[in-house]
């Protein structure tokens, strides 16, 4: 009899402590919710990503750059998400200034994906160019509180100008958002 009663009071917590992670999910992820979010970006390619409006640090054969930014995005329905970014960023002294236009769904309200349009502008790094990118992005909302999740993921920058770079960038993102 203890052990029946001890499996259900263990699956009634565990059923109560579910309800409450996809209550607190749900409301975080709801219509007419923002999101404030900052990402650390570890990519590959010749100088990284030169449109970052998160947080970045790569250095190789004596040339740093690093970027400082962020994002927020207003959610127009459930677990959907319309994002602006901005960021600067300084190439080994020349300085950049980027921005980034998309939208962020939820699937299941676990799995963020994410498209976008990122560029940037700097007479001194580019030149007459204006770099543009398509990133596709996936991973996973982990919320660590009602507000707060941490989400790790894969990002894909697809270049759309030939004459700056045809290279395309993956990287690993760690980001973090605050959710109101």
């Amino acid at each position: 009899m203890k052990k029946l009663l001890f499996t259900a009071a263990v699956a009634v917590l565990g059923f109560t402590s579910v309800s409450a992670q996809e209550e607190a999910t749900g409301s975080a992820l709801s219509k007419g919710s923002w999101l404030v979010e900052a990402n650390t970006g570890f990519g590959a390619g010749d100088y990284g990503h030169t449109a970052n409006t998160g947080f970045g640090l790569f250095s190789v054969d004596d040339t740093t750059v690093w970027s400082l930014g962020g994002e927020a995005g207003y959610f127009v329905m459930d677990d959907l998400a319309v994002k602006v970014g901005l960021g600067y960023n300084d190439l080994d002294g020349a300085s950049s200034f980027s921005y980034k236009l998309g939208a962020k769904y939820y699937i299941a309200s676990q799995f963020p994906v994410q498209v976008d349009l990122t560029g940037a502008s700097g007479d001194d790094v580019f030149g007459d160019e204006t770099p543009l990118w398509i990133g596709l992005q996936g991973g996973y909302a982990w919320f660590v509180a009602d507000n707060i999740s941490i989400e790790p993921g894969l990002r894909y920058n697809l270049s759309m100008n030939e004459d700056f770079t045809d290279e395309g960038i993956l990287e690993f993102r760690v980001g973090f958002a605050l959710h109101f």
